[in-house]
């Protein structure tokens, strides 16, 4: 049976740093055999540090959608996503070691923008730097990665963030070489395809992400007449609107970040459980929209808060 806290191959437990942290170890060293995996679990024992709220200057996340189990299903599928490309390339440059850990850590790292610190006094949850997380995220990583030895990294990692967010056009984001290129497109792609196949992803988006759209601007905003425009007025619109998101999201994924969500194929041997994850997810949807029954949802996603974390309003 699958679990509502595994990953897509129901094997890796994502609510787990430790797990995950395993998995990717196993996955670097089977490509890399005589590599060092220090900087990998350093990150990783900081992440789970962060998240719970015991790494110094930072609170314990409060971000049901944006939590540690959606961070390590993203820095799993990237781990995966760069397995699939190293195994199937031909005539086309290694990422190699050193691009492998850049892009694991940038993808643990990469929504620890919405984590508020001790010195955020105004902010009452994460969620309220939703359009600007990514950005915080940035300068996270400049600041971060020299303290696992990796100071010529760390403004390359600041940019390759940004393939995660919608500020930027992808074309805009400026990196040092293609090769630099290819490992944000991987990592835009896996943060699009693991959110999006994870099997409680329509009850995250009507129980979660909709109350961080609320908080954080998103669900509306003004336009360029000063009125305010509507772009979710309902968790059950959301929902509804989420099959539309998802031909987006596709777009994005094929068109501007080179369709690297294929490369999972490679890593699972033919099958990409990413995309028939996410487009089982899609049907179900298309039935509860049709159907207009939320009750047809029924799954419970992992609870991976702090109890002193306070829900948001859904309105």
């Amino acid at each position: 049976m699958y679990k509502n806290e595994f990953d897509v191959s129901d094997r890796i437990n994502t609510t787990d740093p430790q797990k995950v942290n395993q998995e990717i170890d196993r996955i670097f060293l089977e490509l890399y055999p005589t590599s060092d995996t220090r900087a990998l679990d350093k990150a990783f024992g900081d992440v789970d540090l962060m998240y719970r709220g015991q790494l110094p200057g930072f609170r314990a996340c409060d971000t049901a959608y944006h939590d540690i189990q959606h961070v390590l299903d993203v820095t799993l599928a990237m781990a995966r996503l760069i397995d699939g490309y190293e195994r199937s390339r031909v005539g086309t440059e290694p990422l190699g070691k050193d691009l492998f850990i850049l892009g694991t850590i940038t993808a643990l790292f990469h929504d620890c923008g919405y984590i508020r610190t001790e010195t955020d006094l105004t902010a009452r949850n994460g969620a309220e730097f939703t359009t600007i997380h990514v950005s915080r995220g940035a300068q996270f990583l400049k600041d971060y990665l020299p303290q696992l030895g990796l100071s010529e990294m760390a403004d390359i990692a600041a940019d390759l963030i940004h393939f995660t967010g919608y500020e930027r056009p992808v074309n805009t984001i400026r990196v040092p070489s293609l090769t630099y290129r290819l490992l944000g497109n991987l990592l835009g792609s896996a943060d699009i395809i693991a959110q999006m196949a994870d099997r409680c992803y329509l009850e995250k988006c009507r129980d979660r992400l909709f109350p961080e759209f609320v908080t954080g601007g998103i669900a509306s905003k003004k336009n360029s007449e000063g009125k305010v425009e509507v772009i979710f007025s309902s968790a059950e619109d959301l929902l509804r609107k989420t099959p539309g998101f998802y031909a987006g999201a596709e777009r994005r994924l094929k068109e501007d970040l080179g369709n690297g969500m294929s490369y999972a194929e490679n890593h699972f041997g033919g099958q990409n459980l990413y995309v028939e994850g996410a487009e089982k997810n899609m049907r179900f949807a298309a039935l509860v929209r049709d159907e207009n029954d939320l009750s047809l949802l029924k799954r419970t996603p992992p609870d991976t808060l702090s109890a002193a974390s306070l829900p948001l309003k859904q309105d």
